[in-house]
């Protein structure tokens, strides 16, 4: 993990996306104290395998309605100020 400084960043933006895309997480700090963390979406490794299916697979229930029509009192609340 590489940290810098918001003035390091605006001085060679460039430098450090080509970091990130690399891999490379990036702690930006502001009088020394950080305030964000910024790393890539994904690892080379990753963009090579596809994701798995079924990554969420009984952690939840889509119930037997889910695409009914919403009842007219939710739509009047959303319609009607």
């Amino acid at each position: 993990m590489i940290t810098l400084n918001i003035d390091e960043i605006q001085q060679n933006l460039s430098e450090f996306i080509k970091l990130i895309q690399e891999g490379n997480s990036l702690i930006i700090t502001q009088a020394d104290k950080p305030i964000a963390e910024v790393k890539p979406i994904y690892t080379n490794q990753q963009q090579k395998q596809p994701r798995p299916i079924g990554l969420c697979a009984g952690e939840f229930v889509v119930l037997d309605d889910f695409n009914d029509p919403l009842p007219e009192e939710i739509i009047n609340l959303f319609t009607n100020p």
